[in-house]
């Protein structure tokens, strides 16, 4: 159960990160319970000394996005330092850049009974305890990928769903758009969104106008409970930045930016210091 402290800056958060609404994610918010944030969170504190497996990585103009790596970055550096060991699993190309400094998996475009056959096998020597999603491709009804202008990336995408259904443990999805992993959790379709919606469903999920503010609203829980400065250290890493140095791109503009999703420059920092006003009024309250 969370407590009274727990759930008010949860729905403090949960309003922030869809204020800007660029993809309609305010309008699925009511579809959720309130305190998704904060059980998500509570989610990765009750794991924080075990095992942790996160996939990121949406496939755009035969590269990666910004979004959804620079969340997965801070999630596993705030729960490594709290005793978890994390693992990162994304596209080739994301793997091969993420490889020198995080233990990492890469999912192949292959044959779905490849896929299978790889999934179990990084099961059985990983052993994740949870399991978490942000920014990466959900199937939609027929089995496809699509990305958010409806065209179908199905040949580019490796199945990290099948990660989420195989291992049995405690799922999270983040997602900005409809069709990211764990989105079946809501209805989009119901809220008139112009996608090809994924269908596959979580145990939380966790909606954002970024899905790597999503990510950051986590590590802000993660470092008020633990009297660490996750989110301070945030602000002085330009992720993003190092992400475009290794070739990610802008998801919405394709160029090779330091932003998220065609928003402006420097709109994830402004996200972070208005979390780190959230939590120190907490604690100062």
């Amino acid at each position: 159960m969370l407590t009274e402290e727990s759930l008010r800056l949860s729905k403090r958060v949960e309003e922030l990160l869809v204020a800007h609404n660029p993809r309609g994610m305010a309008r699925l918010r009511p579809q959720l319970t309130p305190g998704y944030c904060a059980r998500a969170a509570q989610q990765l504190w009750e794991h924080r000394n075990q095992t942790i497996l996160i996939g990121t990585g949406f496939p755009v103009s035969n590269t990666f996005e910004t979004d959804g790596p620079a969340g997965a970055m801070a999630l596993y550096e705030a729960l490594q330092s709290l005793g978890a060991e994390v693992w990162l699993a994304g596209p080739p190309a994301l793997a091969a850049v993420l490889a020198p400094t995080h233990q990492v998996l890469a999912l192949h475009a292959a044959h779905a009974s490849e896929q299978q056959r790889h999934c179990d096998e990084s099961l059985g020597r990983i052993k994740p305890d949870l399991i978490l999603a942000i920014e990466v491709p959900g199937a939609a009804a027929d089995g496809n990928y699509y990305n958010i202008r409806g065209i179908d990336i199905s040949a580019q995408c490796g199945n990290f769903e099948s990660f989420m259904k195989t291992q049995g443990c405690p799922t999270i999805g983040i997602g900005d758009g409809g069709n990211e992993a764990g989105m079946g959790n809501i209805d989009a379709v119901a809220a008139d969104l112009p996608i090809q919606q994924a269908v596959g469903r979580c145990n939380e999920l966790v909606i954002a106008d970024v899905s790597n503010w999503g990510a950051y609203a986590l590590v802000g829980f993660l470092g008020h409970w633990s009297d660490k400065p996750f989110l301070q250290d945030l602000q002085q890493r330009p992720l993003l930045e190092w992400l475009t140095q290794h070739g990610a791109v802008d998801g919405v503009t394709h160029k090779t930016t330091a932003t998220e999703d065609g928003l402006t420059l420097g709109s994830g920092n402004r996200l972070i210091d208005a979390l780190i006003n959230i939590f120190s009024t907490e604690k100062g309250a």
